[in-house]
């Protein structure tokens, strides 16, 4: 593939891991953890491709209405990733960001997550954003209101910086995993133009070699934008 076809940001929907737990009669909270190590892995292989930015959907709002056991297991993970590994991100250049409302998180979770985020704030190889208690339609509301607070009117790319996300571009790919073709609340205003890649396969196995398979896929696609 050549380097100028590879997307500069890649943007994963980490679907079905608890499928993958139920498929061998394992609880989901093996599913989830499976799904966290596949996290790490698939991002630093995006990275090594040469991908700039990485945007991985972890946890939407909606999730939050989850059974407790379910969610108490989530959130063990997050304290154990950012604890972790975000000395891991800032030891290879990986800067880390996290988007969504870490207020709807319990109390040391969201101190845990600030205060990983605050280690690894910086980095050149490239920016790991994780949405975690994330939805688009609130984003896009809380943006809209900025701008009426500003009390102006703005144009598409002033109101794409008001999102949570506009320190970053666009994503170029969006991936989803677990057989479900939908963006479910997912960088809606973002993915406008962003080329759509399926896979069947539930998260902890989608491995490395599937996402070069999309990579390539990326690559022999025609982006028009609209134009002819």
């Amino acid at each position: 593939m050549e380097e100028a076809r590879i997307p500069r940001h890649v943007a994963v929907i980490m679907d079905g891991n608890g499928r993958w737990a139920k498929k061998r009669l394992l609880p989901r909270s093996m599913g989830h953890r499976a799904g966290m190590n596949r996290m790490i892995g698939l991002s630093e292989h995006a990275f090594d491709r040469g991908v700039r930015y990485v945007t991985l959907f972890a946890l939407s709002t909606e999730n939050l209405a989850r059974p407790k056991e379910e969610l108490d297991g989530i959130f063990r993970l997050f304290r154990d990733y950012f604890s972790s590994h975000a000395e891991t991100c800032r030891k290879k250049g990986i800067a880390l960001r996290v988007i969504g409302d870490l207020s709807l998180l319990p109390p040391d979770v969201k101190e845990t997550v600030e205060r990983g985020l605050e280690r690894a704030k910086e980095g050149e190889r490239g920016v790991l954003t994780l949405a975690i208690a994330y939805g688009s339609r609130s984003d896009i509301v809380a943006a809209a209101n900025r701008a009426v607070r500003e009390g102006k009117e703005v144009s598409e790319e002033d109101f794409s910086r008001l999102l949570s996300t506009g320190e970053v571009p666009p994503p170029d790919l969006v991936i989803r995993t677990g057989n479900e073709k939908r963006l479910s609340n997912f960088l809606l205003f973002e993915s406008a133009y962003a080329e759509l890649c399926f896979s069947e396969k539930n998260f902890p196995d989608f491995g490395d070699e599937d996402l070069d398979a999309a990579l390539e896929d990326y690559a022999s696609r025609e982006r028009r934008f609209g134009k002819i």
